[in-house]
């Protein structure tokens, strides 16, 4: 769907706010802090904002973040037990409700100082994302995003996770079509401006296979090794791709 310029106007305070929370939550990030306090981190900033919360009792959720620490990719349920340590690291996503109108975006952190093999995974997963941004312009095919980002993440000798992937969002979180951080063998819709997506890569130091646990949220690597995950709230224009999710 292509959103008009009172609509954009809208997600662009709500990326807006949710860029706040990665601001926040980023310098709470640090050893013996609970995933639990990044929740209530980010709970300040939509208070303090006006804002909703798109991810709090979303099919149950119960949370405003999720908190997916080392082998968890995505989902993770923040809680006071959960204790970062030195070496971590930790995937922030979160989202934001201004007006009706919905942002999206994630990062992941170190904790303290982390492993060569951490850092380039977040570091290669970062680039992946902004190698699918680009990718983000009228006339060009969705699906060129997913070919981008695999690109680089397997270049680097990682790989891409299939069972989760970006979309497009506006009046609600999750809106179609799906954006896969893969080529999925068609080109998919052609970009109009004024068309909103979330891209999302979640890419694994080893295989792309996931185990949802018992909580019925989160999601971890099949193989137990690293995942990180990054994303952005993007308006497609005629000027090129627009995040929304920035400072």
């Amino acid at each position: 769907m292509r959103r008009n310029a009172e609509e954009l106007a809208k997600m662009r305070k709500a990326g807006r706010v949710v860029a706040e929370i990665h601001e926040a939550t980023r310098a709470a990030i640090r050893p013996g802090v609970s995933t639990a306090e990044l929740d209530r981190v980010a709970r300040e900033v939509l208070d303090r904002r006006g804002a909703g919360s798109n991810f709090l009792n979303y099919h149950g959720f119960p949370a405003v973040v999720c908190t997916s620490p080392n082998s968890m990719i995505v989902h993770g349920i923040p809680s006071p037990t959960v204790i970062l340590e030195e070496g971590d690291i930790i995937s922030v996503d979160c989202g934001a409700i201004i007006e009706g109108y919905h942002g999206d975006a994630a990062y992941t952190a170190g904790v303290g100082e982390v492993s060569p093999e951490a850092t380039r995974l977040m570091e290669v997963t970062q680039q992946s994302l902004f190698a699918g941004i680009d990718q983000l312009r009228p006339g060009q095919r969705l699906h060129e995003v997913g070919r981008a980002v695999q690109a680089v993440a397997e270049a680097a000798g990682f790989s891409v996770v299939r069972e989760y992937v970006g979309h497009a969002i506006g009046t609600a979180m999750h809106e179609e079509p799906q954006v896969p951080n893969y080529w999925p063998g068609t080109p998919g819709p052609t970009l109009r401006e004024g068309m909103v997506f979330a891209v999302e890569p979640m890419v694994n130091a080893g295989e792309p296979g996931t185990v949802q646990l018992d909580d019925g949220w989160s999601v971890v690597t099949a193989d137990g090794r690293l995942s990180a995950h990054f994303e952005h709230t993007i308006a497609v224009t005629d000027d090129g791709p627009e995040v929304f999710t920035v400072l």
